[in-house]
């Protein structure tokens, strides 16, 4: 049997296991309808993303990834730590970015579509 303290800390480490798998989620999941698969293999994934105005995603996460605008627009990112800034993207920009679990909603007026590849590995170095 286990001891009121003992529970107590069960209790704690289950939760913050439920709480940091809900807000790490594969984006494909998250958002199926923004989110498609275009390539994947033991390296990269490559995902199309399509956000009409007022789309949104909810928490999800990305391991080390570029992006790259096919089309312009506005997005709301909210990260894991609360923390919000609006994005502007103009067709054609690249950008990288580390590891991230955020969530994003499209609070323009186009239809923003961007070209996502997640790194699966670090590279080999010869």
């Amino acid at each position: 049997m286990l001891r009121t303290d003992s529970r107590f800390v069960l209790i704690i480490v289950i939760a913050l296991f439920v709480v940091g798998t809900a807000t790490a989620q594969d984006p494909l999941k998250v958002g199926p309808k923004i989110y498609r698969k275009i390539l994947e293999n033991e390296r990269v994934r490559m995902l199309e993303v399509t956000f009409a105005p007022g789309d949104s995603i909810g928490m999800h996460s990305h391991p080390d990834h570029a992006v790259y605008a096919v089309t312009g627009g506005k997005l709301r990112v909210t990260t894991s730590d609360g923390k919000t800034q609006v994005a502007v993207l103009n067709a054609g920009d690249p950008i990288w970015f580390p590891a991230v679990i955020h969530g994003a909603k499209n609070i323009g007026t186009t239809h923003l579509k961007l070209l996502v590849v997640e790194l699966k590995e670090k590279p080999m170095m010869k």
